[in-house]
């Protein structure tokens, strides 16, 4: 097997519902920051499959133009779901109107560049985190991002596995509670827990912020409709970890993103809720820790598709 140190730099992409970042990733996992480039994807490319085709097109080749990239062969691509590994294509759910886009032939083609992978980016941040952050060393992990939405990858018997598609990890889509008139992403972890979801349910019961941040504000000030709100998050999260605990037996879930840190102690509220709910005692020995490499994470995983294949399943 050949190791990573002997390995060349890799560009890093990291497609997500609201942004494009993408990076130089180095042998070791170091992300070049004077490399780095975030592109805001916008209305515009929400609504339209070229649009964002050419923010991440624009993206990727200033990248490759930087004189730290000289040299480099591979890109590893980490998108927002659900994806098609066998096809190369992205449909993620936050941009209705990309789907089935054919992000690894348009990469190749803007670059030149034959080795172009696609992964999940749940499978990238679990990959990452298996590599050089919280979960290193653990033979069985779920990593996630609490954001937007809810994504995650998963570490099953010292591998980081795909599933049939390569869809693997999606926590957001587990179904925690009974749907209300067919809604059911409405009664999904992501449709209850995420930043976005739990804004909007306290501001539909009077609360009169508009986003996570606020929410945070009050909840250190106090507010109980917040904490509240927080507190409906943070079940609905860890009764999807409890199943998730007692389906593969996981060790230990590494948390991530943003509205992760709504409160300090957001990690142990969902730990105990996800204890709470798990029927078989090894279930109950889940731990829950925030992750190691902070906003990092889905770059480095993205260039551990080739600087650190060995950790894949496939």
């Amino acid at each position: 097997m050949t190791s990573a140190t002997s390995l060349p730099s890799v560009i890093a992409v990291d497609v997500g519902g609201t942004k494009i970042e993408a990076a130089v990733v180095t042998a070791g996992g170091a992300v070049l920051a004077e490399t780095r480039i975030r592109v805001t994807t916008g209305a515009a490319a929400a609504a339209s499959a070229e649009a964002f085709a050419d923010a991440l097109l624009t993206t990727v080749r200033k990248v490759r133009e930087h004189p730290l990239a000289a040299g480099i062969s591979s890109i590893g691509i980490g998108a927002a779901g659900p994806v098609n590994l066998p096809e190369g294509t992205i449909s993620p759910i936050n941009l209705p109107a990309v789907r089935d886009f054919e992000i690894v032939r348009r990469v190749q083609q803007a670059t030149g560049l034959d080795d172009v992978r696609l992964r999940l980016d749940g499978t990238c941040i679990a990959l990452a985190e298996f590599w050089l952050g919280a979960a290193a060393g653990v033979q069985n992990a779920i990593a996630f991002v609490v954001s937007t939405g809810i994504g995650g990858g998963i570490v099953a018997d010292g591998r980081v596995i795909a599933g049939a598609s390569g869809n693997a990890g999606h926590l957001g889509q587990l179904v925690v509670d009974t749907p209300v008139n067919g809604d059911v992403f409405g009664a999904t972890a992501e449709g209850q827990a995420s930043g976005k979801y739990t804004v909007e349910w306290a501001r539909a019961h009077g609360w009169s912020g508009t986003s996570g941040e606020e929410l945070s504000a009050a909840v250190r000030a106090g507010d109980a409709l917040a904490l509240e709100a927080v507190a409906r998050s943070a079940s609905a999260l860890g009764r999807g970890l409890a199943s998730v605990a007692n389906l593969l037996n996981t060790e230990l879930a590494v948390m991530g993103g943003g509205f992760s840190y709504v409160t300090d102690d957001y990690p142990s509220q969902v730990e105990r809720i996800a204890r709470e709910h798990s029927v078989n005692a090894y279930g109950r020995e889940l731990r829950v820790v925030r992750a190691g490499l902070g906003k990092d994470a889905p770059l480095v995983g993205a260039a551990a598709q080739v600087l650190r294949a060995d950790l894949l399943s496939l």
